[in-house]
């Protein structure tokens, strides 16, 4: 068995999300993402897999498909179709996300480091 702490060696980025990869092989990956208030991750979507935000701290407006925003904090998780567009926005404080995909990880063109790469 393999453990990880979610919560161990948090960086944050002053002027955007900062995404790291938690672990990745064959069966999928864990990414977890840090955001200072006000940050948000653009609306994006991941063809290839489900996508499972999990909150590990703080509260953020999570909005799926249907562009409806929910406020989320710690505990939830947000569940979303293979292909379904999504955004993250924190709110008030500081924001962690963990993103649980399955699958390899795919190169896409054009991509940010430090952005979500779903």
């Amino acid at each position: 068995m393999k453990t990880i702490g979610l919560r161990d060696g948090l960086a944050f980025d002053e002027d955007r999300p900062h995404a790291v990869p938690v672990h990745a092989d064959a069966a999928g990956r864990v990414l977890r993402f840090t955001l200072r208030a006000g940050q948000h991750l653009k609306e994006h979507a991941s063809p290839g897999s489900p996508v499972y935000l999990l909150v590990i701290e703080g509260e953020g407006l999570f909005a799926g498909g249907d562009g409806m925003e929910q406020r989320l904090g710690p505990g939830f998780l947000a569940i979303l179709d293979p292909g379904e567009a999504h955004s993250v926005r924190a709110l008030d404080g500081d924001l962690v996300v963990v993103a649980i995909l399955h699958g390899e990880p795919t190169a896409r063109p054009g991509a940010v480091p430090g952005t979500m790469t779903s």
